[in-house]
């Protein structure tokens, strides 16, 4: 029977439990694509204001909700390649559910709320994760994203990457293409926003990256539109 005395298990769940699950999904993408060549794999956990940065971690305000894994340019771009990136989230989060299983039977963990929450929320991320569904925000599942690979869709693993840079000896900012060529270059940082912007909604999936000295941040994501 559920009381008042069940709301610290609930909040339990959502700001402890689900946190863990959510970097352990974001881990198995995140071995997968180190594993295939990406370059500049970054994992933000979170949404709002960065909190908290280490190496290609990033921790934002609202930790407890959303995960996101980025990276370019893996060398290894075939099917199977990009089919062990998308699934390697559930995969590490099915590894997670067995390891539990084990620990809890062979009685070196004990069964409780946390173990419960674990393995409830651990196979609600798998079911969400591989559904074939476009989300509200207009990127993919990680299930879709397979069936589009699967059906032969080139452009399902495509995201281009733009970048607004600052040009010191130049005194410009100038706006790069996903080839880190050229595009335009402008003396106000709003005008170089707004072209990126309109080449990036164009050419989506893409994100904008903007930088001045060693300091390179994301400022915007164009996912793709939903079907």
């Amino acid at each position: 029977m559920i009381s008042i005395s069940d709301i610290p298990k609930f909040l339990l769940a959502f700001f402890l439990v689900l946190p863990v699950i959510s970097i352990l999904h974001e881990a198995g993408h995140v071995f997968f694509a180190w594993l295939m060549g990406g370059k500049k794999i970054k994992v933000t956990v979170g949404s709002g204001k960065p909190v908290f940065k280490l190496w290609m971690l990033e921790i934002k305000q609202y930790y407890f909700w959303y995960g996101v894994c980025i990276f370019e340019n893996i060398k290894r771009k075939n099917k199977f390649a990009n089919i062990l990136i998308f699934s390697g989230g559930s995969f590490f989060n099915l590894l997670g559910v067995f390891g539990v299983i084990i620990l809890v039977e062979n009685e070196l963990l004990e069964t409780g709320i946390v173990t419960y929450q674990f393995l409830y929320f651990s196979l609600y991320y798998i079911f969400f994760a591989l559904f074939p569904m476009p989300y509200p925000d207009g990127s993919y599942s990680d299930g879709k994203m397979i069936l589009d690979i699967l059906k032969g869709k080139e452009a399902a693993v495509a995201e281009w990457t733009y970048r607004v840079q600052w040009q010191t000896k130049e005194e410009q900012w100038q706006v790069l293409d996903y080839n880190n060529e050229f595009i335009e270059s402008f003396d106000k940082e709003e005008d170089a926003m707004e072209k990126a912007r309109n080449v990036a909604r164009e050419n989506r999936p893409s994100r904008i990256l903007k930088s001045k000295g060693d300091e390179e941040r994301e400022v915007q994501n164009f996912p793709k539109i939903p079907l």
